[in-house]
């Protein structure tokens, strides 16, 4: 029999595999229930092999089977289990499918341990699952329990998620957290994790809690967070999902930048999510910037195509633009395409085989 080391809030304690689990790992053929591992659950539910089996018949249990596993586990296996590789499947098994008396006392043993649980790799997923099955009170506890941890959950790479779940799935009204937010916008938005939260905000709680946080982004980080490595996704979902009034606000602000920003490696996906998403009138604005002569008398639309991220930008004005401003984008296109082709380099041999450019060469659309 192999030593197997098992993590835990406490001390972490050697674990023997049984006779009976070495018996089901290697017998195959035989039909087992739950009750031939009767007294061995939580070996079995931190087994690979025994967690499976426990999941698959927890999902078609009787009430009386249910509560034998849960007798098993609660409460002296309950914390070791949901942090188990394998464990934790077993505890999200019985928030998903247990009587509301087991996930009570599931959340009661959890108490005090929250934080913890949600930073762990394995533990972040029950949280998770706990807060789509518990009732609304018991979603509060676990949301005061992290509430003076809120900047620290957002930033961790498992705490994050439970946040995120908190604003799915938890009414407003006790998402009091939020509020916290004000003032660290750009330190969201331009975090890895941050970025991620700050988007659940803004599509599923009302207009009350995300309207500072839009006004605070809106007004001092946009340009910024269109540069940012992680900001960029935050100013994309804006021009996605928001209102009207937030998409043009984020528009107006590529103005008189959107040569430099097309050219930007993060800021290119914002300028893209502009063309398609903004108002008629302010595409056709930022178009006129595409077409018109650069300073020094050349043409910006020689230098987006020559551009790794401005080509792409390009592309997509061309597939966007309307009316005679089409017109007079095609012609100022097709000189160029038509010198690149003769210059045979292999960008240019991709550009002018590209889907949006290669018909120019050969018809005005």
């Amino acid at each position: 029999m192999r030593a197997i080391r098992r993590p835990g809030l406490q001390p972490e304690l050697p674990f023997i595999r049984s006779p009976l689990l070495d018996e089901f790992r290697a017998t195959k053929g035989r039909t087992w229930e739950l009750r031939d591992i009767k007294g061995h659950i939580v070996e079995f539910s931190g087994d690979q092999y025994g967690s499976r089996f426990i999941q698959e018949k927890l999902d078609t249990a009787t009430s009386e089977e249910r509560q034998s596993v849960f007798e098993e586990i609660v409460p002296n296996s309950t914390l070791q289990l949901i942090q188990d590789v394998f464990g934790n499947y077993v505890i999200q098994k019985l928030f998903e499918h247990g009587a509301q008396a087991q996930k009570t006392v599931l959340v009661q043993a959890m108490a005090g341990s929250v934080l913890y649980l949600s930073s762990n790799l394995y533990g972040c997923r029950v949280v998770q699952k706990a807060l789509e099955c518990i009732l609304p009170d018991q979603q509060t506890s676990i949301v005061r329990e992290l509430e003076p941890h809120i900047m620290k959950c957002v930033k961790d790479s498992n705490g994050n998620h439970v946040i995120q779940k908190m604003i799915e799935h938890i009414s407003p009204d006790r998402l009091l957290f939020v509020s916290n937010f004000i003032g660290h916008v750009y330190e969201l938005a331009s975090h890895a994790f941050g970025c991620r939260v700050l988007q659940r905000c803004l599509q599923h709680l009302p207009a009350a809690l995300t309207r500072p946080l839009l006004d605070e982004l809106l007004n001092s980080h946009t340009v910024d967070l269109m540069q940012d490595h992680f900001g960029n996704y935050v100013i994309q979902f804006i021009l996605e999902n928001g209102v009207p009034e937030d998409r043009a606000a984020v528009a107006n602000q590529l103005r008189g930048r959107m040569l430099a920003m097309a050219r930007h490696k993060f800021a290119s996906n914002v300028c893209e999510k502009a063309l398609i998403h903004a108002d008629s009138e302010t595409r056709r604005l930022l178009i006129e910037e595409i077409i018109a002569l650069k300073p020094d008398g050349n043409s910006a639309i020689i230098t987006l195509m020559k551009d790794q991220y401005g080509n792409y930008v390009l592309q997509r004005a061309l597939g966007v633009v309307e009316g005679e401003q089409k017109e007079a984008l095609v012609n100022a296109l097709r000189p160029q395409l038509i010198i690149l082709r003769k210059q045979s380099t292999a960008h240019n041999k991709h550009l002018t085989s590209s889907t949006s450019f290669s018909h120019l060469l050969v018809c005005v659309p």
